[in-house]
């Protein structure tokens, strides 16, 4: 049927997307090795980023087991930009690449992208995933240099892998290429957390950093909406992911629990859930979508000492 606006499609088929951060220790699922298969899976190309390259490996090999289920073959909707990995004409594409890079080094963030481009011939998403926990302390006690290369981890490499992809996407996607349905010329998804929107979070670094994620995705949003490139931020609440549960030799039950019991839904979510918003940010179906920071998080944010006595209440 034919509407008076054209409907955006869920489909990201001939797209191509970076994915820092793409690992997780085995076959666990973390926001990025989440976010990376689910982009996949809509048809997208991925480049999976991660310091280890054994670890991005990986999470290719789980792309191609669902790529085969889906007998994957060459798009046909691009022509010049479409993606290029040297295989002949009739051959399916590779769907993702493994990148072995160190995110917090510029260098290594231009070489990122050009391996990408040199691999696929575009892009046209970036999602920057990386992040860690960082320096512990508060002001009194954390220790300046460990603060400082927390925040080139967590921030600084947000800063230096949009330097560079910016311009790639643009390339990609001339101001001519830009319809009706897509109506922008691409996507770029930050990590941040809802540790970014509260305090009360033992360590400062991490809230500081979050919360710098924060506001430098709306900053960004208002440098490059003139060029139709969207940036928006998803903000994970205590999601069960590698990064917790295989630090500093597991986490409790106890602990867990005290985690779900924070939230309105009193559950607890994984990467998939933070993966599937941040596919739905970096598409079509999010075309009107820039500046946007979304808690993902069970709404822990939503709503503030729900477990307290009525009577304790202002309207008791």
């Amino acid at each position: 049927m034919d509407y008076e606006f054209p409907k955006p499609p869920r489909s990201l088929a001939g797209k191509v997307a970076i994915v820092t951060g793409a690992g997780a220790a085995g076959d666990g699922i973390g926001n990025g090795r989440a976010t990376a298969i689910l982009l996949a899976e809509d048809g997208c190309f991925v480049a999976c980023v991660d310091r280890d390259i054994r670890l991005a490996q990986r999470t290719v090999e789980m792309i191609e087991l669902e790529a085969e289920a889906r007998t994957r073959t060459r798009p046909e909707a691009l022509a010049e930009g479409e993606p290029n990995n040297n295989n002949s004409d009739n051959k399916p594409l590779c769907p993702a690449i493994a990148i072995a890079g160190d995110v917090s080094i510029e260098s290594s963030c231009k070489s990122i992208i050009d391996t990408t481009l040199a691999h696929f011939g575009r892009l046209d998403i970036l999602i920057n995933c990386v992040g860690v926990g960082g320096a512990p302390g508060t002001a009194v006690d954390v220790d300046m240099a460990a603060w400082a290369s927390s925040m080139q981890i967590n921030v600084a490499s947000m800063v230096m892998m949009s330097k560079y992809a910016i311009p790639a996407i643009l390339q990609s996607n001339p101001a001519d290429s830009v319809g009706p349905t897509w109506m922008y010329r691409g996507s770029i998804v930050n990590m941040g957390s809802v540790a970014g929107l509260k305090g009360g979070t033992p360590h400062l670094l991490y809230p500081t950093a979050k919360g710098a994620i924060v506001n430098m995705t709306r900053a960004m949003a208002a440098h490059h909406a003139g060029d139709g490139i969207r940036v928006n931020c998803v903000c994970p609440g205590m999601v069960y992911t590698p990064m917790m549960y295989a630090a500093g030799g597991g986490m409790s039950e106890e602990a867990r629990q005290a985690r779900k019991n924070r939230s309105l839904l009193k559950t607890e979510g994984n990467g998939w859930d933070v993966g599937c918003v941040i596919r739905f940010l970096a598409g079509p179906q999010a075309r009107w979508l820039t500046g946007v920071v979304l808690p993902v998080d069970a709404g822990v944010t939503a709503a503030v000492g729900t477990d307290i006595p009525k009577s304790a209440s202002v309207n008791a």
